[in-house]
């Protein structure tokens, strides 16, 4: 595991992945959330804490069929095992505390779920001064379309070792994994920080995060977008 450039700065990276019971940031709920929490111990990166679990769903609430046939998620294991929402929200707290970034793949769809998860059942404001790192946009800098998380494990040469699943558990852990081969082919994760890329053809989706510079990034950009 690299990551040397962004441990010159944070003590903590938290990579996340989320799914939900729709696309609908405001409205719709996330019902499974994953994290693999790495810190640098005596000069070596090393995973902390592993993290996922299933989130009871609201009063009335339920996994509609698309999302269940996708991850394999039904509205009676969230009643059976899902954690109270207030729980999860706690102990993301507690995860993200301190000097901490935050990655995920698609990580403007993820914070934006995350913000109102919050909002809703615990503080947002815990997300305030905390840096972001979209690997998204760095793999549409590295790669032609598609850019999925399945097309980078592909690329990356990491099929048969991790999955792309739609369960955030095994999600990021491919993360994790695709991060670690991208720090190798380049080191410049760092130049990503707080920039994210979009599409200039469909804009930004949802309400842009107050803390990140946005960029259109085509399909295949000529130039990395940091310069």
């Amino acid at each position: 595991m690299a990551f040397e450039t962004l441990f010159d700065k944070y003590d903590r990276l938290v990579l996340f992945d989320t799914e939900t019971t729709g696309l609908l940031f405001s409205r719709d709920e996330i019902i499974e959330f994953a994290a693999v929490v790495v810190e640098n111990r005596d000069g070596i990166p090393t995973v902390i804490q592993e993290y996922d679990e299933l989130i009871a769903v609201s009063p009335g609430g339920f996994v509609p069929p698309k999302i269940e046939q996708l991850t394999g998620i039904s509205t009676q294991d969230l009643r059976e095992r899902g954690l109270p929402k207030a729980r999860v929200a706690r102990d993301i707290a507690e995860m993200v505390a301190g000097n901490t970034l935050l990655l995920a793949y698609n990580a403007h769809f993820d914070l934006s779920f995350l913000y109102y998860f919050l909002l809703r059942h615990g503080d947002p404001m815990i997300l305030k001064g905390k840096d972001k790192l979209d690997l998204l946009t760095v793999y549409k800098d590295r790669r032609p379309y598609p850019h999925k998380l399945c097309n980078a494990i592909e690329a990356y040469g990491l099929a048969g070792k991790v999955v792309n699943s739609h369960r955030a558990v095994d999600d990021v852990i491919a993360t994790v994994a695709v991060m670690e081969e991208m720090e190798k082919e380049k080191a410049d994760l760092e130049r990503y920080v707080n920039l994210f890329g979009y599409n200039p053809k469909f804009g930004i989706d949802g309400k842009p995060i107050g803390s990140v510079t946005y960029k259109p990034q085509p399909y295949n950009s000529p130039h990395p977008i940091y310069l």
